[in-house]
């Protein structure tokens, strides 16, 4: 595909903002936009990084979640970022407290 220019990332980010009031729609929209496999992926790395955040150990997360030790590993280099995406929504909307 080459560069994907900015420009249409912005706008994915502004179309999922608009959606997010809306589950539903969001919920059809993330459907349709992905397939039903990349939707899938999607959410399996999400549930990667929240046992991660819970402290899963991750062979244990290999395990039940039947993932290759590379993609959990992936997971954790992410959340060794503290103003990374994965840990500002964690903190966020998930907090250990």
């Amino acid at each position: 595909m080459g560069k994907l220019r900015q420009e249409y990332i912005e706008e994915l980010i502004t179309v999922l903002d608009r959606a997010a009031g809306d589950r539903r729609l969001l919920h059809d929209f993330m459907k349709d936009i992905l397939t039903p496999t990349e939707l899938k992926e999607i959410a399996l790395r999400w549930q990667i990084v929240r046992q991660l955040h819970r402290e899963v150990p991750q062979w244990d997360i290999v395990k039940n979640l039947r993932v290759a030790v590379s993609t959990v590993g992936r997971g954790a280099r992410m959340l060794l970022n503290p103003e990374g995406g994965f840990n500002r929504i964690l903190k966020r909307y998930y907090s250990r407290g």
